[in-house]
């Protein structure tokens, strides 16, 4: 496991669709804060921090489907296994390189935050303590994404169709985030306006909104919006995470699940 962990490493260093996903996440963090000054100078750095793992779900596809799928193209697994290494080694040392490169990812979406805009922008009333958790629960559903990125790319030969597949569920999953997230935050009553042939509008009460979510119904679009990684993306960019300690717990649960299924199928699966 340390060779192969020792080599993945080294070639991580090397690897040009790394240092390109790198740039990016440093240029989506100094471009957010330039907008932001631009458009709204009463933003924060702080606030701009957390907006990263919005992007880091579709550079990660981007990455794991090409780093993987290089190592079935260019018979580097193969490799591996004939010189002895398990499979299950085999399998999570993928694993552990990827995570590592989307924390990293994201660490340099922070740094050209930092950087840029707490000089610019300065920081919000947000207690230390508060933003380093929610970044911490954020690296938790990086490695959560990323298992199950190496799921799919571990169990598809095909770099090409491990690149698609991946890029279409997380931005499946992204839309579907965002439209739970949609739903939650309907307002609960409408205000009611009566409006004279003067064109003046009067406030006459309150309608009940039929769309606002209650009971078990608002309870279950909650939890999928906290489980699903896109929706925890979600909520930590938008600082509305109203069980935020009930996050890293469901991170953990698929990251141990969808590791699991994959070695379960890595082992029995047919390497041409």
């Amino acid at each position: 496991m340390n060779k192969l962990m020792t080599a993945n490493f080294a070639r991580l260093k090397k690897n040009k669709v790394f240092w390109i996903s790198m740039a990016f996440m440093f240029a989506a963090g100094a471009s957010s804060v330039i907008m932001k000054l631009i458009n709204d100078p009463t933003a924060t750095a702080d606030q701009q921090i957390l907006i990263f793992p919005v992007y880091i779900g579709i550079v990660s596809a981007a990455f794991c489907s090409l780093y993987i799928g290089t190592e079935y193209s260019d018979g580097t697994i193969r490799n591996k296994l004939i010189v002895g290494h398990a499979r299950s080694a085999v399998y999570l040392s993928n694993f552990i390189t990827c995570s590592a490169a989307g924390i990293a990812m994201c660490l340099s979406y922070v740094a050209a935050v930092a950087v840029l805009g707490l000089p610019l922008l300065g920081l919000s009333q947000m207690r230390m303590e508060v933003l380093a958790a929610l970044i911490l629960v954020a690296f938790m559903m990086v490695i959560a994404t990323t298992a199950l990125l190496t799921l799919l790319c571990m169990l598809n030969q095909n770099k090409a169709t491990a690149a698609v597949i991946c890029i279409l569920s997380i931005v499946a999953l992204l839309v579907l985030a965002t439209m739970i997230n949609a739903k939650l935050a309907a307002p609960q009553y409408f205000d009611s306006y009566v409006f004279t042939d003067s064109l003046d509008g009067a406030m006459t009460g309150q309608l009940v909104n039929p769309r606002y979510l209650t009971g078990t119904k608002r309870e279950i679009y909650q939890f999928l919006l906290d489980f699903l990684p896109t929706g925890q993306a979600v909520e930590i960019s938008m600082q509305s995470t109203p069980h935020l300690w009930l996050m890293p717990l469901y991170s953990l649960v698929i990251t141990l699940v969808s590791t699991g299924c994959g070695l379960i199928c890595f082992r029995k699966k047919d390497l041409k």
